[in-house]
């Protein structure tokens, strides 16, 4: 059976935005109240309080647990290097018999030059490589004979070097994501392994990213 709380706990848990000002305390209690009575009648059947509501609010806990809470400050404080690379290249392809073949000439003709970015993502039906862009005219060359579905230059990647168990931590990348978020900073990629995470954002915003990433730092 709902009730007032399980409706309040509904529609904060399905709004990033909402808990996050919540969470910060920014959040005017009594018009967010007015503000949802309308969705919690209407989930309720019946006309509610603003009053009741604006109690749930108040008595609403976040989802993480205290203990795990202090484990993600202490992830994000002791955050490795951070590095920034820039000029790269977003390529998709197809998904075919040959297209392996065409991703070991590329890596055959860079794996001597360590200062170029590559990172390559396999899907069920389309694959994707970020590269230098440096390094375009190779990966057209040597996927030519591929369907190439889409191409996005002027890319920046901020790798984020995690502390190890950060697998562990319930929360991690929502907190990264939700941050990002709260800035309106649209990825275009995400990138990670077990103890690097990469995020792709357009070039006019890898200044703002990389700010965001570095407050994550405390």
């Amino acid at each position: 059976m709902k009730t007032i709380a399980s409706c309040v706990q509904e529609i904060i848990l399905s709004s990033p935005f909402l808990e996050e000002g919540l969470s910060r305390q920014i959040i005017n209690f009594s018009a967010l109240a007015k503000d949802l009575n309308k969705p919690i009648s209407e989930m309720l059947r019946k006309p509610i309080k603003d009053g009741a509501i604006m109690m749930a609010l108040r008595r609403h806990q976040q989802p993480l647990n205290l203990e795990n809470s202090v484990r993600l400050k202490k992830i994000f404080k002791n955050l490795g290097d951070i590095t920034v690379r820039s000029n790269l290249s977003d390529f998709t392809f197809k998904n075919s018999k040959t297209l392996i073949n065409s991703h070991l000439q590329i890596l055959e003709s860079i794996s001597a030059n360590h200062q170029i970015f590559y990172a390559f993502t396999r899907g069920m039906f389309e694959s994707n490589i970020i590269i230098s862009t440096s390094e375009k005219e190779s990966i057209l060359k040597a996927f030519e004979y591929e369907t190439q579905i889409g191409l996005q230059n002027k890319l920046s990647a901020i790798s984020i070097y995690l502390p190890k168990g950060n697998s562990k931590i319930v929360g991690l990348y929502y907190q990264i994501f939700k941050r990002l978020a709260w800035e309106k900073i649209t990825l275009y990629e995400v990138v990670s392994t077990t103890n690097e995470f990469t995020i792709v954002v357009e070039d006019d915003l890898v200044d703002k990213a990389f700010s965001v990433i570095m407050r994550l730092k405390g």
